[in-house]
Order: C-alpha cells, then sequence, then structure tokens
C-alpha cells in the first residue's frame, strides 16, 4: 500500500503539497528503519515516469503510469474515497482480489468515515496493470482499476485554534471553514476547536445554486466542504456582497484564488509560494492568536485615527468660526496668524500620542466601518460648542480683565498707542492660553462616550503630553518670548475666570456629547 502510494507521490510532477510530503517522509523513515520490506531509494531508481493524468478538481484524483525496468507497467491513482471508488471494480481484501459489490463498497466507506469522524483525511490508493500507451492516457483509462487500501492523514488544528476562534467569536468576528477536504472531517474539526456549525454545503450544492441563492444561504451555513477553488470564490464574493468585509485564511495552491477575492488574504510563513504572493498578511508566528490581536491592533488604529481626524476638524471649525466673529465685533485681532500657528503647532505635538491612546473594552468588541460624511456631522456638532465658550470669553475679556490691565474700556483709550497696545495683547494672550486648554481638553471629551479621567483613562503618554502642551503655553506669556510674540503677563484674577471658563466648557461639551450619541448612535 505505502509502494504505491509512494510511487503516485513522488512521480507525479504537479505542485507537491503536504500530503504528498507526508507519504514520501513515511517511507523514507520506513526505509531507514527497516520496516515493511520498503526501499524507497529502490523504488525511485528502479521505476519510472511513463505519463500522467494532473489532479483537477472535478474528479478529485490523480494519476500516474510508471514502469519498472522489468517492463511492468502500472498506472496508481490517489484522491479522494468516494471519487477513487467511482473508477474500481475490484478491492484487494484479505490477500485477495474480490468484485467491488454494493456490500464491499458499504464496508469500504464506512471504514473511510469512521476514520474522517475522527478527523482524519481519507484517500483511497487504486492500481491498474496495462494502462493506455504514452500520448492515449485520459482520465477516461480511469476504469477498471482495483482499490487496494486507504490513506489517512491526521492534520490536527494548532493549539491555538480554538481559543482564537473564541476570540474572534468575542470581537465580533465569525468564522466560516471553506474546505475541499470532506465534510465529515470538516465538521469534526469544528467540533474540535469549539466551532458550532449551524448549517453545511458541499461543492456539489454550491454548483447547483445561482449567485443571488448562494448569498441567500451563505449567510446560516459554517462550513463549506469539497470546494473547487473557484467555489470559494463564489462564496467570497456572495459573503461580500451581502456587506460583510471578509478576510481569507489558507495556505495552499487552492486558496489563492479566494485570497484574491477577498478583503484580506492571509497566509502563513510555510504555505505555498502562489497562497503567499496573493496574501495581503502573512503570519511569522505559529499562533493564531496574532488573528485576533491583529484585528484588535486594526480596530483600535481605527479609532484614534478617528479621533484625531474629528477633534483636529471640530476644533479648527470651532476656531475659524470664532476667529470670524471676533473680526466682526473687535477693533482687533483676537489673535496673529504667528500666534495662531504656535497654538496648532504646541496642540499637534499633543496630539502626536493619539495612535497609542487607549480604546475602551467595548469599541474593540464591533467591527466599524468608515463614514466620511460622520466627520461634517461631528464638526458642525462639536465645533460651535467651542465657539460659545469662545464668544464668552470674548466678551468677558473685552469689558472685564482687559480693562482693568489696560486702565480702561477700548473706547476709553483708542488714542493711546501704549494702552491699547496692553489692552490688545492681553485680549491674545488671555485668549491664547484659554484656546490651548479648551483645544486640549477637547481630546479627553472626544476620546470616549465615557467621562474622562473617570470612566476612561487616556494612555500615560497622551495624558503627559497634553500636560505638558499646556502648561508650556499657559506659561508662556510670562517667558523672555513673550514680548516678541506680542503677549504680556497674565493678571492674577484671569486664572479664576479661566478656571470657570473650562468647567463651563467641559460640562457644555459633555452635553453636546451626549446629545449626539442619542442622535447618531455613536460617537466616533
Amino acid at each position: 500500500m505505502l509502494r504505491y502510494a509512494f510511487l503516485n507521490s513522488f512521480f507525479e510532477t504537479g505542485v507537491r503539497n503536504l500530503i504528498d510530503s507526508a507519504i514520501i517522509t513515511r517511507a523514507s523513515e520506513e526505509t531507514s528503519q527497516g520496516g515493511r520490506g520498503i526501499d524507497a531509494d529502490e523504488l525511485s531508481a528502479n521505476w519510472h515516469l511513463v505519463d500522467e493524468v494532473p489532479f483537477d478538481f472535478e474528479r478529485r484524483r490523480v494519476s500516474v503510469v510508471v514502469e519498472h525496468k522489468d517492463g511492468r507497467r502500472r498506472m496508481v491513482t490517489k484522491g479522494a474515497i468516494e471519487e477513487v471508488l467511482q473508477v474500481c471494480t475490484e478491492v484487494e481484501y484479505g490477500g485477495r482480489v474480490v468484485p467491488l459489490g454494493d456490500d464491499m463498497r458499504e464496508k469500504v466507506l464506512t471504514t473511510a468515515y469512521d476514520l474522517a469522524d475522527k478527523g482524519m483525511r481519507v484517500l483511497g490508493v487504486a492500481r491498474k496493470a496495462d494502462p493506455a500507451d504514452v500520448g492515449v492516457l485520459s482520465g477516461e483509462d480511469e476504469q477498471g482499476m482495483t482499490l487496494i487500501g486507504y490513506l489517512a492523514f491526521l492534520d490536527p488544528p494548532k493549539r491555538s485554534a480554538a481559543q482564537a476562534v473564541a476570540a474572534l467569536r468575542e470581537h465580533g468576528v465569525t468564522t466560516k471553514v471553506l474546505t475541499g477536504d470532506s465534510l465529515r472531517v470538516a465538521c469534526t474539526v469544528c467540533e474540535t476547536i469549539g466551532l458550532h456549525v449551524e448549517g453545511t454545503l458541499d461543492g456539489a450544492a454550491v454548483a447547483q445554486l445561482s449567485d443571488e441563492e448562494l448569498e441567500g444561504r451563505v449567510e446560516h451555513v459554517t462550513v463549506f466542504a469539497k470546494l473547487s477553488p473557484d467555489q470559494k470564490v463564489r462564496v467570497v464574493r456572495a459573503l461580500r456582497t451581502r456587506g460583510h468585509v471578509v478576510g481569507f485564511m489558507g495556505d495552499g495552491v487552492n486558496d489563492a484564488a479566494a485570497m484574491g477575492a477577498s478583503d484580506c488574504g492571509v497566509s502563513v510563513d510555510s504555505g505555498a509560494d502562489v497562497a503567499k504572493e496573493a496574501a495581503d498578511i502573512i503570519l511569522l508566528e505559529k499562533d493564531l492568536g496574532v488573528l485576533e490581536n491583529g484585528i484588535v491592533e486594526g480596530r483600535r488604529t481605527f479609532f484614534n485615527m478617528n479621533k484625531y481626524v474629528k477633534m483636529t476638524a471640530s476644533s479648527n471649525f470651532g476656531n475659524i468660526f470664532s476667529v470670524l466673529v471676533a473680526s466682526v465685533f473687535l477693533p482687533f485681532l483676537p489673535m496673529t496668524a504667528v500666534q495662531l500657528l504656535l497654538l496648532n503647532f504646541i496642540y499637534d505635538c499633543a496630539c502626536t500620542a493619539i495612535p497609542w491612546d487607549n480604546v475602551d473594552a467595548r469599541e474593540l468588541r464591533a467591527p466599524q466601518a468608515w463614514r466620511s460624511g460622520s466627520i461634517a456631522s461631528f464638526m458642525r456638532w462639536i465645533g460651535p460648542t467651542s465657539s460659545v465658550v469662545d464668544i464668552m470669553t470674548f466678551v468677558l475679556l473685552l469689558f472685564w480683565v482687559c480693562p482693568t490691565v489696560a486702565g480702561g474700556t477700548w473706547s476709553a483709550i483708542a488714542g493711546n498707542p501704549s494702552a491699547a497696545a496692553l489692552f490688545t495683547a492681553t485680549f491674545q494672550a488671555c485668549w491664547f492660553v484659554e484656546s490651548m486648554w479648551t483645544q486640549t481638553l477637547v481630546i479627553h471629551m472626544i476620546r470616549t462616550p465615557k467621562i474622562p479621567f473617570l470612566q476612561s483613562h487616556a494612555s500615560a503618554t497622551l495624558t503627559t503630553l497634553t500636560c505638558a502642551g499646556i502648561a508650556v503655553l499657559t506659561a508662556l506669556p510670562f517667558t523672555p518670548i513673550a514680548r516678541d510674540l506680542g503677549f504680556v503677563a497674565l493678571p492674577g484674577p484671569y486664572f479664576y475666570f479661566l478656571a470657570v471658563v473650562v468647567i463651563l466648557y467641559m460640562l457644555l461639551a459633555t452635553s453636546v456629547k451626549k446629545a449626539y450619541i442619542r442622535h447618531y448612535g455613536s460617537l466616533l
């Protein structure tokens, strides 16, 4: 049995898969141990390839014709047990060749199915003497053969498979099995790794379904068995048509097309070259938990990217709106271009930590889709919130803080250049510091739908950078470079005012955030 299996696998000229490698390895081990009277070196030296009928997914078998030095010629066929039985009329049983009747066929299949139920992949091996000559051989010559036995392979799931499937399920990822193996083997493997099988379809059933019918079935099918590469592609496309984002993981030649049809093809470093070429991601660690880590990290990246885009858009929108309002009513600019650029520069420095920010566990449990329209709605809701606080700040600065420092209201000191300059510098320094506080705090307000600092904490890096940015810009008006920037030292009573404004802003932003979540269902 092993001799014929070796001849088939050794002389097959197609892509050598793991099954062929396992057969050749086993034969070599038997040779080195002197077992079963097998000499792989003698077989490869005394037999040579004459012709072959390559494997295809309709026949699901491969046949080679080999000839011995003494002139004996044999056809050896290896393939799925059901397909090999179709071309056999006899079976070698109990040391003799007997007709393959219904009772014997049932006995063969019972044994094969028992092995499959244990999770073993079962192939049949058949032989035939004096096949057709070279150049004449075809698939039609695979008939009248003698079944000589089984090949049973155990390919147990990785130890991390069950844990990975459970972790993916917790994160809203559904696992489906698309395989060329038998349905029994696939279902046994699913049971082993704790994957509940809701429904099944085999390749023959898939072939009878139109694309529209298949789309209606894929949602409720867990295992697709005995699929050809084209059928795997059809299933993947049906899932994508249903609106799912589909990742396909495989390591063989048969998986390459489905990888290309999926949103993300995943292979392993030990996979076939064509599979690795088709893959978007190649796993270098032999641990399926890497898939969960990748999905979680991808979602964390998505949320943090979304945070930055939305908070920056809303913050800039609020600042521009505030400047436009101020330009209508104020006799001077509320902030110069250099001051505004410096403010944004320090703010962006604080934002460099956002890619490493924490994300609430709840936000990582379900997949998210990019919605570009949500940026505009978010900007319209959150941006004016800071403008409300800014306009209130303008009024208090114009009629209380700055007159106290400059010695009078703007109308009273307009004719005094030095007093007017002090009034303007005080106004700009006060709004500069207030803008940094509110613009930076909005990072913590928007980064989570929860209450910041209490229910959800930013990463240590983000917290450190935002606090450092606030501290630096708050101290800036008191430094020697303040005059070059057009600032003056802030008056002491201003900080009482600043505390009230910051608290008011946080309360207002929290209320608007909750209203936004109620209206749109989510924050980011």
